[in-house]
């Protein structure tokens, strides 16, 4: 399974050039309006592309919050509700998916 998500992201990357155009959305934008050092435009269209192929559209809206406040983040990994619990499932695999594809471009 983990095989065809990640073969799947892939394609979705390099169909839009890498994630040097392209992809956005929610994730996207809070991406670059975190204003973190290794943000780009690339960078944050990537993560968005692999957000699309990984994630619900009701999921992507629960990790915009992340980007704003990390608490968030935090109190959701540390939640004990199953619905939190099988939500965190998703995210790690989607992190661990992103950061295995999108990598920040070191000017």
């Amino acid at each position: 399974m983990r095989y065809f998500l990640m073969a799947g992201a892939l394609a979705s990357v390099a169909a839009c050039g890498g994630g040097s155009r392209g992809a956005t959305g929610d994730i996207s934008r809070a991406c670059l309006d975190a204003d973190r050092r290794a943000a780009s435009p690339a960078l944050c269209s990537c993560i968005q592309q692999v957000a699309n192929q990984s994630l619900s559209g009701s999921d992507q809206a629960r990790v915009v919050g992340f980007f704003a406040d990390p608490q968030l983040a935090q109190d959701t990994r540390q939640s004990d509700r199953p619905g939190d619990e099988n939500f965190w499932v998703r995210y790690r695999a989607f992190t661990d998916l992103a950061a295995e594809i999108c990598q920040p471009v070191n000017a």
